[in-house]
């Protein structure tokens, strides 16, 4: 049996990093899965608690050069986020003011000498000043670089810190060697200048660029904090006759809440007394208003627009449908997309390359006969402009935006993996009840006499079947329990009810239990071995499901209607919403079949279902939609949760991985174009290293607002 734990990992600036920890986490025997993050910093490892401890797999992070901790003990993910909001928020203040210093600074050194008279780059205060200068920028402003350089270079390895580190210094050594010991250049016929100036701007382009790039990261993430502050602090307790303001900390299970016009709910609960219209458009992306009467559910978060009313308390905390919603999320936004293992061979190379490269720049330099320097100039340019920070967050940041905007949308996309599927679907299969049709059945016709129509009902009463539950809702209160109670899933029940044998399902159920049941219309009843007549329960079709269809079918999607129901019921359905593909009477085991036979044929498919039933067939499909309107077991099962009943969310789910798949291989094209003309031109001396600082910064930023377009995505 497998346990999961997320480990904060610190330190982490670009693929190759991620690259480092995710091969040695892959490499530790016990482990079965790992999904390393960059944009969220963290590593969530599935693992075999016989075969390695925590404390092991932290270890095996730190050798790669990398600060590894578990995340602090007993805080909700509520807390988690906003803690990680407050950090980001200090990260990107505290890299503005060390990239701001660090520009100062350079900007003095490089322009004092062209604006202030008899002033040169030989002047003592430029060579002393500058030396001090450059020496209190990399201590104060980049000191995290070398720091974490020097651990990864420690252990073996090399990423973008060693690029920087090596860069800026090699600019900074050179530089304080002519300014304490000029005549060892001078008598060897070397210029005896000093490039203090572009060791501190290379700085103050890495920092800015990382400050940029950690707000761009924070707005990836901008769906998820909406929904964490939608919780209100306080709710109005009716305790004891009284009604009292409390904090939503103190709120307990069963506690009666009253709910004023304008209010956001305070937790799920049931509606006890009033009537209303509340706004979920935030939870469940539903545009209008939804009426709420006693005995409905609301949940926690959403706001009341109208009347007044009193809910009871249901789920509280970590149990509610929001923080259920944000957990979700965090988990999608940690997860990892199988095209990521691209970046990941890319840049288990890469960096080496780039060393390589950079010493063979050096050497063809200095073999055309140019100075140490300007051959030195070229290496540290390739080695800056080469950094794989873009490669490393092509990817991460599409699905975070991806995974914000589709919980916006109403869709609750599990993570990276079945958000790249999706993308590839091509058939729709759709279960017919509570999915195509509104989930609520009610009686319409029967020929029972009123005495077998209650015993039906008491044999229906412990059934959880929705038909079930309708015909026990028409027959009224009349009904017993039953003494006994037998259920055939997909085809009937049989019970003794008041001294009586009844048996209600499918025609061929009757007869294999020895009744001759004389129509194929709706549900058979038998009483004693006798049959005794039918009962008609009709479910009506969902208001939207004819345009979804024809919408499925102008994205290029085969649709198909897998049910248990009777080919004559579902064949109706079908006609009404313009299904041509219907597979009917086919038991709960027969759907995973089938959904494996459609897959066998070559078509990837995704599955749309509701109940309990359908979690088999939704683990089964290539994606797997539950609707949330569902049981907790399909939502489970399901790779998308539609956090309401419109089918149209799946229209938008299946647009929006399209949408995504493109912005990750434009990230990843991007990432691969930058750096293929980049390096040729830093090797012959087309960039500069300051430059070559501000291109790499630039290429991290643009791969961040490319998928930042997400955000304004419209099916």
């Amino acid at each position: 049996m497998t346990e999961s734990v997320t480990i904060n990992v610190d330190g982490m600036v670009c693929a190759a990093c991620q690259s480092h920890v995710q091969r040695a986490l892959d490499q530790t025997p016990g482990v079965a899965k790992a999904a390393v993050n960059l944009m969220t910093g963290q590593a969530v490892v599935s693992f075999d608690p016989q075969a390695v401890a925590t404390a092991q797999l932290m270890e095996a992070i730190r050798d790669t050069g990398y600060e590894a901790e578990l995340p602090q003990a007993g805080l909700t993910a509520l807390q988690e986020q906003e803690n990680q909001d407050q950090a980001q928020g200090r990260e990107v203040r505290e890299l503005a003011v060390k990239a701001l210093v660090s520009l100062v600074l350079g900007s003095v050194l490089m322009f004092a000498p062209m604006l202030i008279p008899g002033v040169t780059m030989h002047d003592p205060w430029i060579l002393y000043g500058g030396a001090v200068a450059t020496l209190f920028a990399m201590v104060w402003c980049g000191g995290s670089i070398y720091r974490a350089a020097w651990r990864v270079v420690r252990h073996g390895s090399a990423d973008m810190n060693v690029l920087v580190a090596l860069g800026t210094g090699a600019a900074a050594l050179y530089s304080w060697a002519v300014s304490f010991a000029p005549n060892a250049f001078m008598t060897r016929g070397v210029m005896a200048d000093v490039y203090y100036e572009a060791a501190l701007l290379i700085l103050a382009f890495v920092l800015g660029g990382r400050a940029l790039e950690a707000q761009a990261k924070r707005r990836t993430s901008s769906a998820l904090r909406k929904l964490i502050h939608l919780q209100p602090a306080s709710a109005h307790v009716k305790r004891e006759s009284n009604e009292v303001e409390l904090p939503i900390e103190r709120v307990r299970k069963g506690d009666v809440i009253v709910v004023r016009p304008g209010e956001r709910i305070p937790v799920d609960g049931e509606v006890i007394e009033g009537t209303s219209y509340v706004d979920e458009a935030m939870l469940t992306g539903e545009p209008a208003p939804v009426a709420k009467e006693i005995g409905d559910r609301v949940i926690g978060g959403t706001v009341n627009t109208t009347g007044s009313f009193q809910l009871r308390a249901t789920a509280l905390g970590e149990a509610s449908v929001l923080f259920r919603i944000v957990n979700l999320m965090k988990e999608a936004q940690g997860s990892r997309a199988p095209i990521e293992r691209l970046a990941d061979r890319i840049s288990r190379v890469f960096v080496p390359s780039v060393l390589g490269l950079s010493i063979l720049t050096f050497v063809g330099w200095m073999l055309a006969g140019q100075t140490a320097f300007r051959a030195a100039t070229a290496a540290v340019a390739v080695l800056i402009v080469a950094c794989p920070c873009a490669m490393g967050l092509a990817v991460p940041t599409a699905v975070m935006v991806a995974t914000g905007r589709g919980a916006q949308m109403g869709l609750l996309i599990k993570g990276g993996e079945p958000l790249e599927r999706l993308h590839r679907v091509d058939t729709i299969v759709l279960d017919k009840t509570g999915t195509l049709t509104e989930g609520h059945p009610r009686v319409t016709e029967t020929n029972l006499s009123t005495a077998s129509l209650r015993l039906l009902a008491g044999a229906e009463k412990r059934s959880e079947h929705p038909l079930a539950r309708a015909i026990v809702d028409y027959a009224g209160a009349s009904s017993t329990e039953p003494e006994k109670f037998r259920s055939v899933t997909g085809q009937g029940v049989w019970a003794r009810v008041e001294g009586h044998d009844v048996l209600a399902g499918t025609r061929t159920f009757l007869v294999d239990n020895g009744v001759d049941a004389l129509t194929d219309a709706g549900i058979c009843v038998a009483i004693d071995g006798r049959y005794e007549g039918f009962v008609l329960v009709s479910d009506p079709l969902r208001e939207k499901a004819a345009g979804t269809i024809a919408r499925f079918r102008k994205l290029g999607l085969e649709v198909v209607l897998l049910t248990g129901d009777r080919r004559a019921a579902a064949e109706a359905i079908a006609q009404q919403c313009g299904i041509s593909r219907v597979i009917a009477e086919v038991l709960p085991e027969g759907k995973t079949s089938e959904i494996t036979r459609l897959k066998s044929e070559g078509h990837v498919v995704a599955m749309v279902g509701d109940g309990i039933n359908d979690a088999p067939a939704l683990a089964q499909a290539d994606v797997g939609f539950a609707m949330g309107s569902g049981t907790d077991i399909a939502m489970e099962a399901g790779d998308v949760t539609l956090l309401r009943t419109d089918l149209s969310a799946i229209v938008s789910g299946i647009s929006l991985s399209r949408a995504t798949w493109k912005i990750m291989r434009q990230n990843l094209g991007w990432a691969l174009i930058y750096n293929v003309l980049a390096i040729p031109a830093a090797a012959f001396g087309l960039l500069n290293p300051v430059i070559a600082s501000a291109a790499m910064a630039m290429s991290s930023i643009s791969v961040v607002t490319n998928s930042l377009r997400l955000k304004r995505f419209q099916a």
